[in-house]
């Protein structure tokens, strides 16, 4: 059972009256994305209150998402309309396999954006490689990302590829394709495929947790906002790890959709 702060009197927190005045106006349209809400100052001169109870009134606000705090300029409307995240029609052979980009099945009318691209060789942690079957000792190739839509920051994305899968024959191309920030037409799971080690199966693990304080920095996440986990690997059909990508995802920005038969 949820209580509502209340004042002495019974009625609602004036804080939370307040909220829900400015609430009304950003869903009416009064105010739009990206606008800037009136600030502490102006909130107690038009109600009476003192600047605690302005500051959170429009706490309120940025806890539900619906408004960020610049620092040194003031609160800003933030609308974001989610992504909505296709599970398995994503990962879709007939998509990458046709030089698609995997989140061109996400929302195709919205804007992508890929910054902070960075790809070297590791030595992997033991986790990445347990999850592709490495021998003590055995390199990984990393690709780390970015990703913003509409130019908001929704994900953060490190793929671990296996050196020996890159230098194992195939296409000598796609090998070095892969090594590329742009890696071409479907991605890597295309030059994957080109290499003689095309993903066939995926399993997926999605966790729930509280952000680090860099991660709510690279995400831009309003306080309180939690981060999805999700740990995608890529096997072959012989069921051969060819990729662990793991994936921070700003919480408050997605959907998760699947498609599955009875």
């Amino acid at each position: 059972m949820n209580v509502v702060p209340t004042s002495e009197n019974g009625s609602p927190a004036v804080y939370r009256e307040i909220a829900g005045e400015l609430r009304g106006q950003i869903r009416s349209g009064r105010y739009a994305d990206g606008d800037r809400l009136p600030g502490e100052n102006a909130l107690m001169e038009r109600h009476g209150i003192a600047r605690a109870t302005a500051r959170q009134a429009l706490s309120v606000l940025i806890n539900e998402g619906l408004a960020v705090a610049v620092r040194g300029s003031g609160i800003y409307v933030r609308l974001f309309r989610p992504v909505r995240r296709h599970g398995a029609l994503r990962l879709s052979k007939e998509l990458w396999g046709h030089g698609r980009a995997i989140w061109q099945t996400d929302d195709e009318d919205r804007e992508y954006e890929v910054d902070r691209l960075r790809v070297d060789e590791a030595v992997p942690e033991e986790h990445v490689a347990r999850a592709l079957g490495l021998a003590e000792g055995a390199g990984v190739l990393r690709r780390s990302r970015r990703y913003l839509v509409d130019g908001r920051p929704v994900q953060n994305a490190v793929s671990h590829l296996p050196l020996a899968v890159l230098e194992g024959g195939g296409e000598p191309t796609a090998a070095l394709r892969i090594r590329e920030h742009d890696s071409g037409p479907g991605g890597i799971y295309a030059r994957l495929a080109e290499l003689g080690q095309a993903p066939a199966h995926f399993t997926e693990e999605i966790r729930v947790r509280m952000p680090a304080p860099e991660e709510s920095e690279e995400l831009e996440l309003a306080p309180g906002t939690p981060v999805l986990d999700v740990a995608r690997t890529a096997l072959t059909a012989e069921h051969r790890p060819v990729e662990l990508n793991e994936i921070t995802m700003d919480g408050s920005a997605y959907v998760l959709s699947y498609d599955f038969d009875a």
